[in-house]
């Protein structure tokens, strides 16, 4: 009897053994589990970021052609419509584009 104890005993100290270094391996995984989330957050995110960066450089690209070409056209469309001499003529183009531009 006394030996069937102590097979008992030895054998729940064992499955005590067991579960603690099923709960560590448990932890480790979880713990991996989290470090890789993370990591594919961090790069999705800065992919985000990189393709952000290149929306919003490619539409400044675009407004400031846009300002080009607008520009051009009101240029080209006041000599059409203006006749004056050559420096009167250069002085209203020349505050259009200041105007335009944004410099005073």
């Amino acid at each position: 009897m006394h030996d069937v104890i102590q097979r008992i005993i030895a054998t729940e100290n064992e499955a005590k053994t067991k579960v603690e270094t099923a709960r560590v391996e448990a932890d480790r995984i979880l713990s991996d589990a989290r470090k890789k989330g993370q990591d594919i957050l961090e790069r999705a995110r800065q992919e985000a970021r990189f393709e952000a960066e290149a929306i919003v450089q490619t539409a400044v690209e675009a407004a400031e052609q846009e300002k080009k070409t607008r520009l051009t056209h009101a240029v080209a469309e006041i000599e059409k419509q203006i006749h004056l001499d050559q420096n009167s003529r250069q002085w209203a183009v020349e505050g259009v584009v200041r105007c335009v531009s944004g410099l005073r």
